[in-house]
């Protein structure tokens, strides 16, 4: 709110109660004269005006009224709030602040995170063998406090919350293993996740299976919680204004023939020559993210295009399209919402669902996993 909103919204309230206050305090000074048997002469209708006290019990409450305005005004930022921050405070994260909503909310968030954090380590990470992983959570908040205070962090700071994370890759395989564990992570994912992997995690179209083991950016412990922390963002580009149309073509076909069933069953017989053509066409444009021999690149989250598993689908004309027009995928972080603690164990339900010779146990898909991020890619797999 501006200064001058502020500043008006206050000179009127100041005016409005003075005038009712004033009012008041005439009406009580006010002594008529009044007649042998008490009325003050005023009679309309045959009633007779008595001159009685205003009830003491509706004069505290008038006054009262006035009084804890005026205390609100003292203790909250309701008196020029650009300028006036109150006396009251709350703590967040290990400062000092003034009241405002948003820092009440999120003095609230902190202590009911403290509750969950608690019972975290106490009924989770201690019975699935993980309390290893106590010390460096509480590193890794520590380390994400400064940051968020800091206008100028250690150039280095964020380096170290990347490995403080990578640390915790092996208690997450540890709760994996336990049910408690998978119990709660599948929960947050369907409260969080499943509105776009669906709550059996197999993804929809230009939303990844989760079950299959086949990652954009790596299904491993450590892949899954950088995802969640930080969030991918995909971007496969639009190859037509450079290939041209009847590039798009070849390239299309080339990927198909890279993959069993030619992308999709529904797909007619390929063009050799296109198939040819496109190979060029791959090695000179494609490569460099998909890889000479099409299987992708985890680094740059870039699909396998030689296991029939396709982000947006595999039949021709999609492929071409992701070619001509090139697709954007968006996961975004979990770090601000969920925190360190729920992200691990999102995690750890996550890392279980994935078709792998693991060591985590399998649960029935009943909700379920996070990101593979819903990626770019090229003709794209998964």
């Amino acid at each position: 709110m501006t200064f001058f909103w502020s500043s008006w919204i206050t000179i009127l309230s100041i005016m409005c109660w003075a005038f009712i206050l004033g009012i008041l305090l005439m009406v009580l000074k006010y002594k008529p004269e009044v007649e042998d048997d008490g009325t003050t002469g005023h009679e309309y209708d045959g009633i007779r005006e008595y001159d009685k006290a205003l009830p003491k019990w509706w004069l505290v409450i008038f006054f009262g009224s006035i009084i804890w305005g005026v205390a609100y005004w003292v203790f909250f930022p309701g008196m020029f709030p650009s300028k006036w921050a109150g006396i009251t405070t709350v703590e967040v994260d290990g400062k000092t602040l003034p009241w405002t909503s948003h820092n009440e909310l999120n003095s609230e968030l902190e202590s009911n995170n403290k509750v969950f954090t608690d019972n975290f380590e106490k009924n989770i990470l201690a019975k699935a063998d993980a309390s290893g992983a106590t010390k460096s959570l509480a590193s890794l908040s520590e380390m994400q406090a400064t940051l968020r205070r800091s206008e100028t962090p250690p150039a280095d700071l964020q380096t170290k919350i990347d490995e403080k994370t990578a640390e915790l890759a092996p208690y997450v395989e540890k709760l994996a293993e336990n049910p408690n564990a998978l119990k709660v992570g599948s929960r947050l994912f369907l409260q969080n996740c499943a509105v776009c992997h669906g709550s059996n995690a197999k993804g929809a179209t230009g939303y990844p299976n989760l079950t299959d083991n086949d990652w954009l950016y790596g299904g491993e412990a450590s892949n899954i919680l950088t995802t969640l922390h930080k969030g991918r963002v995909g971007g496969m580009p639009a190859w037509r204004d450079q290939i041209g149309e009847d590039g798009v073509r070849a390239a299309s076909e080339y990927v198909l023939s890279l993959s069993s069933d030619n992308g999709s069953k529904s797909n007619d017989e390929l063009d050799k020559t296109l198939v040819t053509q496109g190979s060029a066409i791959f090695q000179q444009n494609c490569a460099l993210c998909h890889g000479k021999d099409g299987k992708g690149m985890i680094s740059a989250g870039a699909p396998n295009l030689t296991d029939n598993i396709w982000l947006y689908g595999g039949e021709r004309e999609t492929v071409r399209n992701t070619l001509r027009y090139g697709r954007a995928g968006v996961m975004p972080e979990w770090e601000t919402k969920l925190g360190n603690e729920r992200i691990m164990l999102l995690a750890a339900y996550i890392y279980s669902l994935s078709d792998k010779p693991a060591k985590a146990t399998k649960v029935l898909p009943v909700n379920t996993t996070a990101p593979k991020a819903a990626a770019p890619a090229a003709v794209t797999a998964s």
